[in-house]
């Protein structure tokens, strides 16, 4: 799976792919992560790829011209399943929607800088906006890193126990049952005798048990849905 992520700031980007499962993922040939400079795309001696906002207004909005240059080489030398925009006024993210992408060939994906970009980027080229939560950060660079990361980890082959992806939380809409590891007994505080017993069947209810009624306490809403 490719992912071509367009960004006036890829060094921002250098550390989350260099490292962990997203790295062993692209040493392993299941996916392969590209970093394009949006200041490459520009058509100026400055290199700039934004402008004053029409109408006034604060802020510095992103120019259109490098979008769309970038944009049209890429898909000039492949078809993309997506052009996604990572935009607080994107649908949130969600366990469903990474599942969903994990399953595509090619994405583009576009961060955001400054204002905002110009609308006619959304307009004409963008297929689909995501966002990581209710807040605004800096730029769309560590978004598009969330959503590499969570769209990667469910790749055939890339988690070296692949069932470890389809218990994790969310998936199924709960959150997982809690999870212990040695010792068995830590100053008094002890690991609930079931996962102790062996019994893979009481082990199996008691975790369902665990994972509906934590989702109950901390994410009514999920059940809701």
């Amino acid at each position: 799976m490719r992912f071509d992520i367009i960004t006036v700031l890829p060094g921002l980007l250098e550390s989350p792919f260099a490292h962990s499962i997203l790295q062993r993922a692209q040493r392993k040939g299941l996916s392969e992560i590209v970093v394009h400079n949006l200041r490459d795309y520009a058509t100026n001696k400055q290199k700039s790829v934004d402008d004053y906002p029409y109408g006034g207004g604060s802020g510095m909005v992103m120019s259109i011209e490098p979008f769309a240059a970038c944009i049209e080489k890429l898909k000039a030398e492949r078809d993309y399943d997506e052009v996604i925009f990572m935009s607080p006024d994107g649908e949130v993210l969600t366990q469903s929607i990474a599942n969903h992408l994990s399953s595509k060939k090619n994405l583009i994906i576009l961060c955001g800088h400054y204002k905002g970009i110009d609308q006619r980027i959304r307009d004409i080229f963008v297929t689909r906006e995501i966002s990581i939560g209710d807040y605004v950060l800096s730029g769309g660079e560590l978004p598009a890193a969330v959503l590499v990361d969570a769209v990667v980890r469910l790749l055939p082959g890339v988690l070296s126990d692949e069932t470890s992806a389809l218990s994790d939380s969310f998936q199924g809409d709960l959150l997982d049952a809690p999870i212990y590891t040695r010792p068995a007994d830590w100053k008094g505080h002890k690991v609930p005798d079931v996962l102790l017993s062996g019994n893979a069947a009481k082990i199996d209810a008691w975790r369902d048990e665990q994972a509906l009624e934590r989702t109950k306490q901390r994410r009514p809403d999920l059940l809701n849905d």
